[in-house]
């Protein structure tokens, strides 16, 4: 029960920092600094990511690219500074 409500605590430490945008390597070295153990808070991190995986929204359709011309006039292709010396030794 003990080992349940620890491991709970840092589960809700984690979601908290982890929707505040912080590294979650940052997290772990913070926390194995403050003396916790590294496999208790790896096993933390597991959940506190699955759990705000199930909590972000399913994406259903797929965005519209939308496109407009801008200009009306025909694009004119250019000769490449080679193109136009190998043109000028033609001559």
């Amino acid at each position: 029960m003990v080992e349940n409500t620890y491991k709970a605590r840092l589960v809700e430490y984690l979601k908290k920092n982890l929707r505040k945008k912080y590294p979650i390597e940052t997290l772990r070295i913070a926390l194995v600094n403050q003396g916790y153990m590294r496999s208790v808070v790896d096993e933390a991190i597991k959940v506190a990511v699955n759990e705000l995986a199930r909590e972000a929204p399913v994406i259903k359709e797929k965005p519209e690219i939308e496109h407009e011309i801008i200009s009306e006039e025909p694009l004119v292709e250019k000769n490449s500074f080679w193109k136009k010396i190998v043109d000028f030794f033609k001559r």
